[in-house]
């Protein structure tokens, strides 16, 4: 191995390989290492860790990414980004998997299992990869204007994302020197208001119970309407990610699949 050589992330995101988050996201990351970004070509949040078992996926190589590095987008979820890069992709193994950032936190134990940002990242560490999702807080006042933007806000919210970002290579630093083999993710959340002084804490997801995500519409359809749940008692000797985020910290929870549950400490 040549010891001057960076090492190679592969980066991906659930909103789509045009995000703004993801741009910045790998922007600070080339800073420190190389990067290929396959990213789905369309949003494709709540998506989980669905695969396109029934379609064809098309790959096509982005050549005016604003960035400098490859870039492919990829007519699938998340997973199947992940899944097709590493085994059609890349000619070279990646030193890890990083996903987001996302527009919104995943925190809580429903949200996390819905997410395409965390699944993208759970597709690396079933190949044995260091494996990191980032999302972030949005302000419920400024998400619609903030999403249809694909990550752009206002210059106080550009910089708190720019600061997510910058804290995001010493985090994924850190998920590449922990890492033993076994499955995991570590799920990153930032709040919404994010600064070099901003601490990171230890958490364990929120309990929540969302109850029907969906509206009654005409003609007996129903439409998906996001409500914000009712947060459940939390017994864990850890704060939830909520909690912390709440509190305007860094919430960090590690999500061991080889365990039947989450650990929550190494």
């Amino acid at each position: 191995m040549d010891m001057n050589r960076k090492r190679h992330l592969l980066v991906t995101n659930d909103d789509g390989i045009d995000s703004y988050y993801m741009e910045c996201l790998v922007a600070s990351l080339m800073t420190t290492f190389e990067v290929t970004i396959a990213a789905p070509a369309s949003e494709q949040s709540w998506i989980g860790r669905a695969v396109s078992r029934r379609t064809k996926v098309s790959v096509d190589k982005v050549e005016d990414y604003p960035l400098s590095c490859p870039a492919w987008a990829i007519g699938g979820t998340p997973t199947d980004c992940v899944n097709i890069a590493l085994g059609h992709l890349l000619e070279r193994k990646p030193d890890a998997v990083v996903s987001g950032i996302n527009l919104g936190f995943n925190a809580t134990q429903n949200l996390i299992f819905c997410s395409g940002t965390v699944a993208g990242a759970a597709e690396g560490a079933f190949w044995g990869l260091p494996a990191i999702a980032f999302s972030k807080v949005i302000p419920k006042d400024a998400f619609e204007t903030i999403s249809k933007a694909k990550g752009k806000g206002d210059p106080q919210h550009n910089r708190d994302l720019s600061e997510a970002a910058k804290y995001a290579v010493a985090l994924t630093e850190a998920c590449i020197a922990q890492h033993d083999h076994r499955p995991k993710v570590v799920n990153i959340n930032f709040p919404a208001q994010t600064s070099p002084e901003t601490l990171v804490h230890e958490t364990t997801p929120a309990p929540l119970f969302l109850g029907s995500l969906f509206q009654k519409q005409s003609c007996g359809h129903y439409t998906f309407v996001y409500g914000e749940g009712e947060e459940l008692t939390h017994d864990s000797s850890l704060p939830s990610d909520l909690e912390i985020l709440r509190a305007g910290h860094i919430s960090r929870t590690l999500l061991d699949f080889s365990a039947l549950g989450m650990r929550q400490t190494e």
